[in-house]
């Protein structure tokens, strides 16, 4: 790393530090009062376990646990990848047919009325207990953030700017490439962000009606046993999967657009 760049990074991560302070205290100080509360309490375990008991119970049983997360990883990206694919399409399709538009973006608002709850257990029924009802309820919880983030980016594009390429001559599809979509990069992000979380929850919540493995099924089982340790435990790895996932994005919009990172001016 050359010397001119280190003092940029330390910048950064000084930026991103002071940042996520706040919220780290504020998880210490819960954690304490919930540590605290079961110790004057005397609360039964099977009530509400110590943060301490649902940590050293989850490392206990860490093999399964871990299990159970990879398939619930799995069936969490294939279903995003198809939610992320399905999106991409739907938005381009309708920036270039305008009729389309006021077709469809009422059909994607209704999709989101459609309680997830309900819909689940039907897909379980229709679809039965592999992979292929896991997904659609994953895309159907996170498909409608991405297209209307990348369907309201496309319309945000400067005008004058796609007005000087069509007068250059420059066809539909240029003026789309460029100056539509790099428009609509950061709004897509902020999207993919929002979908990617409502992805782990689906995947969870799709394994808990109905699933041979992952942390939904495993918090279902443990339940019904009386371990909510390990339901917490469980809780635990599914926000730390959702955490990971989240800031994996920030990764991956440094790579495919770092302008748009660097128009952020941290507060």
């Amino acid at each position: 790393m050359s010397t001119s760049t280190r003092p940029e990074v330390a910048t950064r991560w000084g930026s991103v530090t002071r940042r996520a302070l706040p919220a780290l205290a504020v998880v210490i100080l819960l954690v304490a009062a919930w540590q605290i509360y079961v110790d004057v309490s005397g609360i039964r375990p099977q009530v509400l376990p110590s943060p301490g008991r649902v940590l050293s119970q989850g490392w206990n049983n860490r093999d399964v646990i871990s299990g159970h997360a990879l398939s619930t990883l799995q069936v969490t990206l294939i279903g995003f990848s198809v939610s992320l694919a399905l999106a991409w399409i739907l938005a381009v399709v309708v920036d270039f047919s305008p009729w389309l538009s006021r077709a469809l973006v009422p059909l994607f608002v209704v999709s989101q009325t459609l309680p997830i709850i309900a819909i689940a257990p039907l897909m379980i029924i229709w679809f039965g207990f592999g992979l292929l009802p896991k997904v659609l309820v994953i895309a159907l919880a996170t498909f409608f953030p991405m297209t209307i983030g990348l369907i309201e980016g496309f319309a945000a594009a400067d005008r004058e700017a796609g007005a000087l390429l069509r007068s250059m001559g420059a066809s539909r599809w240029q003026e789309f490439r460029y100056v539509r979509l790099p428009s609509a990069i950061p709004r897509f992000f902020t999207a993919l962000r929002i979908g990617i979380t409502y992805a782990v929850v689906g995947a969870v919540f799709s394994e808990y009606v109905g699933a041979t493995s992952g942390l939904g099924i495993y918090m279902s089982t443990q339940k019904n046993s009386f371990r909510t340790d390990l339901v917490l435990a469980a809780v635990l790895v599914t926000a730390l999967i959702s955490v990971t996932l989240y800031l994996l994005t920030f990764a991956v919009e440094r790579v495919v657009a770092p302008w748009a990172l660097s128009e952020r001016t941290p507060r």
